[in-house]
């Protein structure tokens, strides 16, 4: 049995390409999620009509569809509309685009979860919309959403497996490969097991210290408020 663990380990530098390949595809379509899943966020609790039934569609087709059928509609079915993109930016949007549907919902959570009555204090006391965004509202709402935005950057880790479903040579794709030349298929999927969990407990121990320095107790918040109030000029 050494001798086949020894046979896959000559294929270790394509398995760390993969990995290599499953971080770049999962970091850049999770920053496309963050986007289009704060203004999915900020659209469903617009005024206007329009943007919020937007939002809405946006949000209900893409979290009650499969997200392999999403991936195949990017990847075939963009091309017979002209545009045409290779499984790695296919996989980047396909999922970017998923997941950000999901964080919507984390996000207007967040967002309703903060108190009005902070709200009504904020204007009251002469902030602007964007202030009251930016300095009380997000802040807490951050504070209180991110567990779940990191638990969607790992599923979303996980999920890019999928990926090897339209060729991209990621770390269930290039396995599969491997697999196929050596026949080990124990230990080769038992390998690209280990390599997942390496890195979905790599990316949960980065952000937990990301988190850590992040966020500071909420008497540090107040202060900083405090201190943005005390700056504005006092009215006559």
């Amino acid at each position: 049995m050494s001798y086949q663990w020894l046979t896959l380990w000559g294929y270790l530098p394509d398995f760390i390409r993969a990995g290599w390949l499953t971080l770049q595809v999962t970091l850049l379509a999770f920053c496309l999620a963050l986007v289009l899943g704060l203004i999915a966020a900020l659209a469903s609790a617009s005024r206007i009509r329009t943007l919020r039934i937007a939002a809405r569609c946006y949000i209900e087709l893409i979290r009650n569809t499969p997200i392999l059928l999403q991936i195949f509609i990017v990847f075939f079915g963009l091309p017979s509309l002209g545009l045409h993109m290779d499984a790695y930016a296919a996989g980047v949007i396909a999922f970017g685009v998923n997941v950000g549907a999901y964080l919507s919902e984390v996000f207007r959570a967040g967002i309703q979860a903060v108190p009005k009555g902070q709200l009504e204090a904020a204007s009251i006391l002469g902030l602007q919309r964007s202030q009251i965004f930016i300095s009380v509202v997000l802040p807490q709402a951050a504070r209180a959403v991110y567990p779940a935005i990191v638990n969607n950057l790992i599923q979303l880790l996980l999920g890019t497996s999928l990926l090897s479903s339209i060729a991209l040579p990621e770390l269930t794709g290039t396995a599969t490969v491997i697999n196929s030349r050596t026949l080990l298929y124990l230990q080769t999927f038992t390998f690209t097991l280990v390599s997942y969990l390496i890195l979905s407990n790599a990316l949960s121990w980065i952000a937990a210290q990301i988190g850590k320095r992040s966020f500071h107790p909420p008497l540090v918040l107040r202060q900083r408020t405090r201190s943005l109030l005390a700056r504005r000029p006092s009215r006559a």
